[in-house]
This record gives C-alpha cells, structure tokens and sequence, in this order.
C-alpha cells in the first residue's frame, strides 16, 4: 500500500466520520459548551479508543470479539448504560458554561473554565464502548486491507488516515455546530432548555445502541 491509496481513502474515511453517532455528540456538546478548542482536545479521548481498535482488528481479536454474542452484548450494554448516565446528568445540570447574569434572565457569555480531563475521558468511554465501532473496525475497515500486501502497514496506512478524518472533519464540524448553536442561546431558560434537549439525545442514543447487533 502507498500513500495515494491512503490518499484516495481519506473521502471514504471522511463520510464514515461524519456520520451522527454518540461520539460526534459529544463533540456538538462539548462545542456548544466550551467552544471548538477544547472540543477538538477533547476528541483525542474518541481518538485514542478507535486506536485500540484499530490495534486489536489488526491483529485478529476484532473479529473474535465481533463473533463473540456475549462479548458483544456486554460491551452494549456498557455503552448504552453510560450514554444514559451521561443523559440523565445533562438533563439535570442547570450550568452552562460561560453564562454570567445580567439584569435577571439576560444573559453575556464569557469563556468557561473547561475540564479537559473529564471531557477526553468521557470521549473515550462513549468510544470504547460504542458496538459500531466495533462493527467499523472489527467488520467493515478490513474489507479496504489487500490480502496479497502487508496487513500491518494497511492498517497503519488506512487507520492514520481514518483517525485523522476523525479529528479535522468530524470533530471539527460538529464543534463549529455546536459553537453556532451556543451562540443563540440568551437566557438561563435558553441554557436549561438546550441541557435536557442535550441530555435527552444522550438517553435516546443509549437506547438506539441496544438496536445493534453483530449480525
């Protein structure tokens, strides 16, 4: 494999990122909340979980785990559960990051102190435990390696390419979503209003995961 051919991948690579999942939520909301930069730092978290990925597809225990029912559901399960704890804390949260009062529900925005820690983790735990990445590296990035080359640097190539994908098209597209939206909101009802819309997507999502299977 060459770099053309990472080259030629990277528009595949760019519609599977974008596609609406979990992860792409975390950064509308972590764009909403905090702005494009952290949203972006944030995203290494998603990063480094489709690594791991990559990693055990590379070597075979993709499609073990994709072949194991319960492994399967296990993970699930996990994902699901922590989409709805994620949900659940949003929709009670009554901050919004960067809104200071004035005159009663009026309201300026100014630049929120962002834990960074806390945004990657949660990144990589909604990643990790998210089935259909699984079903994307384990099931379907395998269908782009060559059998007659070496599998270790397709994966090296393509993954590269597909993580990059991630970080510069989809994160960086739903940031600036999320950094559009945060902008129209003027009022702490506004704010309360855009966490339980937050929160509820967060629920709906862990109930949409327990949907996939590996058939």
């Amino acid at each position: 494999m060459t770099l053309m051919d990472a080259v030629l991948f990277a528009p595949v690579a760019a519609l599977i990122s974008l596609g609406p999942g979990p992860s792409n939520f975390c950064a509308l909301h972590n764009g909403i909340h905090y702005g494009v930069g952290v949203a972006l730092v944030a995203s290494l978290g998603r990063l480094a979980s489709f690594a791991i990925f990559l990693f055990i597809s590379a070597v075979g225990l993709g499609a073990m785990l994709l072949a194991s029912e319960t492994a399967f559901t296990l993970v699930k399960w996990i994902g699901a559960l922590y989409l709805v704890y994620l949900g659940i804390k949003t929709w009670r949260s009554t901050e919004f990051g960067g809104l200071q009062s004035i005159d009663g529900e009026r309201v300026e925005q100014k630049p929120a102190t962002a834990p960074i820690a806390r945004l990657m983790l949660n990144e990589f735990l909604v990643g990790i435990s998210n089935p259909k990445a699984i079903l994307l590296f384990a099931a379907i990035f395998p269908q782009f390696i060559k059998p007659d080359q070496p599998a270790a640097e397709q994966f090296l190539y393509l993954g590269t390419t597909y993580l990059l994908a991630e970080l510069c098209v989809a994160s960086l597209t739903y940031a600036l979503f999320g950094l559009q939206i945060r902008r129209l909101v003027r009022s702490r009802k506004g704010a309360s209003r855009l966490n339980k819309g937050t929160g509820a997507f967060f629920v709906g999502a862990g109930g949409l995961m327990l949907g996939v299977n590996n058939h």
